[in-house]
């Protein structure tokens, strides 16, 4: 299939909304209408967050959605556009809705054996202590945010009851997850394959908001350090943990080797950043396909998938 269905015809890019992550979402959108005014096709520019962005819709049979977080990649924009026969590229509802639910992603994984490592959901009377004697160190996160977004870390009662406060002004539960000591990498999904994978090193705690987006000393190794056999094993990962959400067409698996050589799935990122520091578009690259080719590919695929 190719875009010709496209060519008399505006697609309409979804970027910004009103969730924490709308400058993200707004950075993505630009590369994604770059690209596709690139391939002669006639854009339409639609932010959830204007009062009449339903009406913009009007006309408009397939839309490239950018957004990120709670509202835009949840699998809520999913059910509108469905609701308004929109084909939409990327998840569908379900593998949406799971992908971006960090609590039930990893209970899921859990129950069919996919390492992950392990959490707990906080509430207001945790018994913090009783946390941090289980696991030590903790990761604190929004169970339903992206961008590592409303994220620290604690390693004592104190603040971990102070991560949890932080965290809980944001969407959905909070959970602490294990920290694993060891390389963080990301594995690109498009099209049921698994892109090179990255390995990306910072100077901060962890791979963090600033380090993904503003920073311009995160280094980024791709290919990255394993081995053929290794790199096998954490694309077989990948696309087991993204296949087990009912996730389809693209994404983005976020995976932590611990210090004994074992691989953890973090997350599935479901509409994953496209903006100059995203790992996407630098896996795409390492696979051969520049930006416009990447979302030549998204579009294609995800019209197939819904036709």
């Amino acid at each position: 299939m190719n875009l010709d269905i496209l060519k008399n015809a505006s697609i309409a890019v979804l970027l910004g909304g009103k969730s924490a992550e709308r400058e993200v979402s707004l950075q993505s959108g630009a590369t994604v209408v770059s690209a596709l005014e690139s391939l002669g096709l006639s854009v339409r520019q639609v932010d959830p967050a204007d009062a009449d962005w339903l009406q913009q819709l009007e006309q408009v049979k397939v839309a490239f959605n950018a957004l990120h977080g709670p509202g835009g990649e949840d699998g809520v924009m999913q059910g509108v556009l469905a609701a308004l026969n929109i084909q939409c590229t990327g998840s569908g509802i379900l593998g949406s809705a799971l992908a971006m639910d960090k609590i039930r992603s990893k209970q899921l994984w859990q129950g069919i054996g996919i390492p992950t490592g392990g959490f707990v959901t906080l509430e207001r009377d945790t018994d913090w202590q009783a946390v941090i004697e289980k696991f030590g160190k903790v990761f604190v996160k929004p169970a339903c945010e992206g961008s590592s977004i409303g994220m620290t870390s604690a390693d004592n009662a104190a603040d971990l009851e102070a991560a949890y406060t932080l965290a809980q002004e944001f969407e959905g539960e909070v959970l602490a997850e294990q920290f694993l000591a060891g390389p963080e990498y990301t594995v690109a999904i498009l099209g049921g394959e698994a892109l090179p994978s990255i390995r990306m090193e910072t100077d901060n705690e962890f791979y963090d908001y600033e380090a993904k987006y503003l920073s311009n000393d995160t280094r980024y190794h791709c290919p990255s350090d394993l081995s053929v056999q290794e790199e096998q094993a954490i694309s077989e990962l990948a696309l087991q943990a993204f296949d087990s959400l009912g996730c389809s067409v693209w994404g983005r698996v976020d995976i932590m080797r611990d210090r004994d050589g074992a691989f953890y799935v973090l997350e599935v990122n479901t509409i994953p950043g496209m903006t100059s520091h995203s790992l996407v578009p630098m896996a795409a690259a390492a696979a051969g396909m520049d930006i416009a080719e990447l979302v030549q590919r998204i579009v294609e695929l995800s019209l197939e998938a819904q036709s």
